[in-house]
């Protein structure tokens, strides 16, 4: 019989229907509750990645970090049963302490292969990104509620005999914090799956931190290039969010691949047009370590059993071809009005896009 005891997070007035803090109010098996990090320097050494998830209606949690330098990725990823106390974001090597909410944390891996201590400071209040929802057919399969935010890093990275010192002046932080639903694997094919097949998506999310401002951008659009999710704000401190419109990016992609090399970003209303410059500095697709789809060696929330924990070195120089077919976080520096600022330029663009000119899921830049 299972336990149903009162759980540590119903001490506190935070429910929001009459439940435990144990249940969810949904019974989707695709419920999860997630943050992800970005940790770069500002000439493109080094790019850290990594997160914390929970999937209560399968009962899992897990984490994973991945550090990018030079053509070596260095990746370690665990995966636990979920217990009652949700206070303490933990498993195996890695944890997120949260010191200050909305304000400070810490990020630890403590693992041989990699590991980290760094002290995560928000430089600008959290913002709202798009409600997001998806559906395949009739069927909702997605809907997150996210919000991103900009900071400074200080600490210290190791791995694969490396040491980096991670300074304010030199490295930038952002992360994403979300919850709700989202396909995990085990998902049922049927009708949807069969007769309403993906032809494509085209997708751009840029948080870009500046001495004085941040900027968010988020654009999806369908293989037509219909946009379901689309958003411009600038964030300065003692100002209103300025909305700057609706962006229009500009992608030049490697010849005989979809890698972006460079981008323009058109934002700005009728009064006075904007363009962010992005220059990639250094490369991590999320398939690879990361556990996003299509990755074929974990994903995230998949039941690997208790104290899981494992570590991969991959070579970059030949990244598997399922890379292709996932998003792609780069580290990037930005110029906007005269500012540099430096951020995440993540992209996937996968089957048809017609502005892209992108004909099916073979199809590259020429």
């Amino acid at each position: 019989m299972a336990d149903d005891r009162p759980v540590p997070l119903d001490e506190y007035p935070v429910h929001q229907v009459p439940l435990s803090m144990k249940h969810m109010a949904t019974g989707d098996r695709n419920a999860y509750d997630r943050c992800i990090f970005h940790v770069l320097d500002h000439e493109g050494r080094a790019l850290l990645i990594l997160g914390l998830g929970v999937y209560p209606n399968v009962g899992v949690i897990d984490a994973y970090a991945t550090l990018r330098v030079g053509d070596t990725l260095h990746a370690v990823r665990a995966s636990d049963a979920l217990g009652d106390d949700r206070m303490r974001p933990a498993v195996g090597p890695l944890t997120i302490q949260v010191e200050e909410p909305l304000r400070r944390l810490r990020l630890r891996c403590a693992d041989e292969s990699l590991s980290y201590d760094l002290l995560w400071t928000a430089d600008f209040p959290a913002l709202w990104e798009p409600h997001h929802l998806q559906r395949r057919g009739g069927r909702l399969t997605l809907e997150g509620r996210r919000f991103v935010q900009a900071g400074s890093v200080e600490g210290v990275i190791r791995a694969g005999g490396e040491e980096f010192r991670v300074t304010p002046a030199e490295w930038t932080g952002t992360r994403d914090r979300s919850w709700g639903v989202r396909p995990i694997p085990g998902e049922e094919g049927g009708r949807f799956a069969q007769e309403e097949p993906t032809e494509g998506f085209h997708w751009l999310w840029c948080p870009v931190r500046f001495e004085d401002r941040f900027l968010m951008v988020i654009v999806q659009e369908d293989a037509d290039g219909h946009r379901t999710l689309n958003d411009a704000t600038l964030v300065r401190p003692g100002h209103r969010d300025r909305q700057l419109g609706w962006p229009q990016p500009e992608i030049t992609y490697r010849s005989g691949t979809r890698h972006p090399e460079s981008a323009l970003i058109h934002l700005g209303d009728l009064r006075k047009p904007q363009e962010l410059e992005v220059e990639i500095l250094a490369s991590s697709p999320l398939a690879i370590g990361a556990g996003y789809p299509p990755a074929d060696d974990w994903q995230h929330g998949t039941w690997r059993g208790r104290g899981w924990t494992d570590r991969r070195t991959y070579d970059l120089t030949q990244p598997p071809s399922l890379a292709a077919y996932g998003v792609t976080d780069h580290a990037a520096r930005f110029r906007l009005d005269g500012r540099i600022g430096h951020g995440i330029f993540e992209h996937g663009s996968f089957g048809r896009h017609d502005p892209s000119g992108f004909t099916d899921f073979t199809s590259v830049a020429p």
